[in-house]
């Protein structure tokens, strides 16, 4: 017997709420209009929309998937990030939500800028250094990451945002000395990884069991990045240029000390969407 999308929805939900998904329903509404190709925002019409059994099952071997604690995000291929779709997979980590405030500030920054050169470090999916290319149409985007796998998704999704002519990628390890063939940039977006050692022991396993550990791991303390970019990247600003670097937890006075103890003074902490201080933005200096 065919079920309607909203049966097939509330099915679900159930299902992940008795799992203890925490947003069992957003996640079960995002599922629910993937696989139905309906509009998310608009679920009136879902009680009176009745469903052919393929879809259905799909829907069920996806709720499974996700069962199993496999990202929501992977097992679309998409999820969303400052009002764009981006492509996702097991190469990159998931886009959050937390990370668009930092991004809104560079936006709003390059917006004030001539034709700004912009680098992404450690891009993955792209989502940070693409949403700001799509939103500041004088700007051109260098990105980088050590994974070519990562690169690859974030050209195909410069691709989809019809980017391409202002977007580019190379392989670089943000651990080691840039290629200063690159040139200068006047915005720098970084969001390394940042995971310490022990909580890496302590990742979700939807975390920790697919997101990929070359994306999470900063090293003891989790600031290894921080103190090779401070130290090899930054003679790629331009001088006043701005680095906008997102971190974890608690970690936000210990990265802006990081680039004072090489005399970068004008430094400032914004807040991310919980209202915890994880994005540093620093005046790029000289040294």
């Amino acid at each position: 017997m065919s079920i309607t999308i909203n049966e097939l929805y509330m099915e679900i939900r159930k299902k992940f709420r008795a799992a203890d998904i925490s947003m069992a329903e957003l996640e079960a509404r995002e599922l629910t209009a993937f696989v139905t190709k309906t509009d998310k925002r608009m679920t009136a019409n879902w009680a009176y929309c009745y469903l052919d059994d393929n879809t259905v099952q799909k829907a069920r071997q996806m709720t499974e998937r996700r069962l199993n604690h496999e990202p929501l995000a992977y097992i679309l291929g998409e999820w969303d990030f400052y009002g764009y779709t981006f492509m996702v997979n097991k190469n990159v980590l998931i886009p959050r939500s937390d990370t668009e405030p930092l991004c809104h500030l560079a936006i709003e920054d390059a917006k004030t800028l001539e034709n700004p050169k912009v680098i992404d470090i450690c891009c993955g999916s792209g989502c940070i250094g693409l949403a700001l290319a799509a939103e500041v149409h004088n700007a051109r985007v260098v990105a980088i990451d050590i994974s070519e796998d990562a690169l690859s998704v974030a050209r195909e999704n410069a691709r989809r945002l019809g980017v391409t002519n202002r977007y580019s990628t190379s392989i670089g390890n943000a651990l080691q000395k840039p290629d200063e063939h690159l040139g200068k940039f006047d915005i720098m977006l970084c969001n390394p990884p940042y995971i310490t050692a022990d909580e890496m022991k302590e990742l979700d396993k939807s975390v920790s069991d697919y997101e990929p550990h070359l994306a999470l791991f900063g090293g003891t303390d989790g600031l290894d990045f921080y103190r090779n970019i401070a130290k090899n990247w930054v003679k790629m600003m331009n001088d006043g240029g701005r680095m906008y670097f997102e971190c974890g937890y608690k970690q936000a006075n210990d990265v802006a000390e990081i680039f004072k103890n090489l005399g970068m003074t004008d430094i400032f902490l914004a807040e991310d969407l919980s209202g915890v201080q994880r994005i540093v933005v620093i005046k790029a200096k000289n040294i």
